[in-house]
Order: structure tokens, then sequence, then C-alpha cells
């Protein structure tokens, strides 16, 4: 399928536009959350680096689950939004008891429950966005979703930052709070998503309620397999504020490190994707796995604040060139009558690995130390690369 060089020049549609508002306060919603987990894990919890990845992996890995099965609902079903709205509403309504936890496995617990939403909305949405627009717009769509969704990560963390260290409130009172932006995402569902009455690419008789599937092709199960290496080597995320916070930055200071982290994301994510437009989906996707491979093995090396900082703002460039991307690619590859399954084959793939990826670089880290906990990464991030060149399509379709 050749890419139409003229898709960036046109206006995305509403409904776009609605999904990324959406995530946008969602994801405002958990980052005032995520990055002080791993403080509030290890220093009010008392658990250890290694117990991180089981809540990290854990919550992850259940969310790629359930991701599968509600992606493969909603084809049979021909709809997406509901799905979307009871994901999301289950996460916003979870995510404040937070704030009353007192173990390491309430944390657990509510972290998997919290990603369950996650994980009933995932496919859904991402079947929603790659029907609303032509194949030639799909990675500047997602893109821009993701551009949104980065935006809300660095609200998130400013609003922590601003509860925290101007209005002096405990990191319990900052949980309960994240209740009000993740309420105002569920507002916005239920007033401006809704299936379009047909969808971009997709004639109306291929969308049939219960009718036979069209089988996937032998390469999305290829492209899955690399897909699930590379993600082996990419841990949960609360890894690197933990190894930020021993580079020497202050923990007030990690909401911050998150937000301007989440700038560049958002930043990267339209350009990334409408390059993959341009260019390929393989072209982008390479470059991004490289990239993440070096940012890893600048983590391994790290000794100062001041390059954890420089790690942090070359890490979102990563996002940018691959996030888009490789959902693009997803899309190109599905049939159209498949979409909500392979975006849950492919979060699920991506979930499931996300248990071991972040018990590896735990265990490591506890045993061995986080410089060869990064490196680990870094290898495995390397060879997923060069095994991309081989199996990556050159043009979907």
């Amino acid at each position: 399928m050749e890419q139409d060089a003229a898709a960036p020049e046109r206006r995305l549609p509403p409904l776009v536009r609605a999904l990324a508002l959406v995530s946008l306060l969602t994801d405002a919603a958990s980052e005032m959350i995520y990055p002080l987990l791993p403080i509030f894990l290890t220093t009010v919890l008392g658990a250890s680096p290694a117990m991180l990845g089981v809540v990290e992996g854990a919550a992850e890995s259940t969310a790629a689950l359930v991701k599968l099965g509600s992606g493969w609902w909603s084809d049979r079903i021909g709809r997406y939004t509901p799905l979307v709205l009871v994901g999301y509403l289950l996460a916003t309504v979870t995510r404040p008891f937070m704030s009353v936890a007192q173990t390491a496995w309430q944390v657990v617990s509510l972290r998997v429950v919290d990603r369950i939403g996650k994980g009933i909305r995932g496919a859904p949405r991402d079947a929603l966005l790659a029907g609303s627009v032509d194949a030639g717009m799909r990675g500047r769509a997602f893109g821009f979703h993701r551009a949104a969704d980065h935006l809300g990560a660095v609200i998130g963390p400013a609003i922590a930052w601003f509860l925290l260290q101007r209005l002096h409130l405990s990191l319990r009172t900052v949980f309960m709070l994240s209740v009000v932006p993740g309420t105002l995402a569920v507002i916005t569902i239920l007033v401006a998503v809704r299936d379009p009455a047909s969808r971009a690419d997709t004639p109306a008789a291929a969308v049939v309620p219960f009718a036979a599937p069209t089988p996937m092709p032998q390469r999305f199960w290829a492209v899955l397999g690399v897909l699930l290496l590379f993600t082996l080597g990419n841990s949960s995320d609360a890894f690197l504020l933990l190894r930020a916070q021993q580079l020497g930055i202050p923990v007030a200071l990690l909401p911050v490190l998150w937000a301007v982290h989440h700038v560049v994301k958002s930043a990267a994510s339209v350009p990334g994707g409408a390059l993959s437009d341009r260019i390929g989906r393989r072209a982008g996707m390479l470059i991004g796995w490289g990239w993440y491979a070096l940012v890893y093995a600048g983590f391994a090396l790290a000794t100062t604040a001041v390059q954890a900082w420089l790690l942090f703002l070359a890490y979102g460039v990563y996002f940018g060139l691959v996030e888009g991307a490789e959902k693009a690619l997803i899309a190109d590859l599905a049939p159209a009558d498949r979409r909500g399954t392979a975006f849950g084959w492919y979060n699920a793939a991506i979930g499931v690995a996300a248990l071991p990826a972040s018990l590896l670089l735990g265990v490591i880290w506890t045993m061995r130390g986080p410089s060869a906990a990064f490196a680990c990464g870094a290898v495995l991030a390397a060879t997923a690369m060069v095994l991309g060149v081989f199996v990556l399509p050159r043009r979907a379709g």
C-alpha cells in the first residue's frame, strides 16, 4: 500500500480530535500518580525494586490480556464506543483508591484494576482511530493522538508538582485528586465520541456483527514476533524514574522531569507519525529502535543528574519515531473487519512481555545494579532492530 504524500495537508476528523482530548485528560489523571509511584512504593511502603517490577509488570500484562478479548469482542459486535467508555470509566473510578493503600500488594491490586480499564478501551479505541482516516493519514492520526496523550502526561506531573510544592499536600491527597481530570475524560466520551456511520476505508458490508472473520496475514504474525522481542528489553519507565533519583534528581523534581520528558514525546509524535506516512513504517521503526538502544546504554553509563535530564529528553524522541508508525503498521496489515482483534493482539503481545521485561530488569538491578539492567535492555533492543531489517515490510498492504 503506497503512502499518500499529500496526507499531512488534510485536516484530521473531529472523532480523532475528541479521542485525543480524552487521552489527554486521562493521562493527566494517571500521570499525577505514576511519577510518584516508585517513591511511594519504595519509601512510604518499603517495597524493593524487584517488587516495583512486579507491580508494573503485572499491571501491564493484565491490561494486555484484556485488550485481546476487548478487541475481538468489538469486531464481533461491530461497535467500538461502548467498550471505550467502560474502559475509561473503570480506570477513573479505581485510580483515586491509591490514596488509601497501606501495602505494596494493595497497590498491585489497584494498578491491575486500573490497567484492566486500559485494556478494555485500548484496542477498540485504536480500531476506531484507524477506521476514521484513510491509510495515507494513519501515521499522522496516531501521532496526533499520542501527542495529546503525552501532553496530558505533561499536565499531570505539573499539577502534582504544584500540589506537592506549592500547596504542600501529601502524596495520598495528590492521588485522590486525580479523579478530577479522569471524570472530565468520561464526560468527553459521553458528549463527543460515537462510532462513525461509515468507516473511511471500510465498505459497509465489511463490518457485520458475528460474521466469519477474515484471516490475519502471515506478515502480521511475523511483525508481532519482532515487536515482542523488542518489548522484552522495554521495561517499565518506573525504573527510569528510580534511576534518575539515584543519579541525584530530588524527589520533588521527578514530576517536573517526567513532564519535560513528555513535552518532547508530545512534540515529536505528530512529525514522527507523519514521517512514517512519507518514508514508510519500517524506516521510522528501525531508526526509533536504534535510538532506544543508545538511550538505554546511556542510562547504563550515566553518573550525574545532568546526564539523567539529557537522557530523558532523548528518550522522548524514541516515542515520536515509533508509536505512530507501529500502530499505523498494525492497521495497514490487518483486514478491515479484524482491526479490533489486530490491535488486541498487538497490545497483548507488548503487555504480556511487560511482566518478564520488568521482572528481568528488576531482578538484574537487585542482583547486579542498574548499569547491568539497562545494558541488558539496550542489547535486546539492538537485536530486535537487526531482526526488523528482515521482517518489517517496506510497504504494507
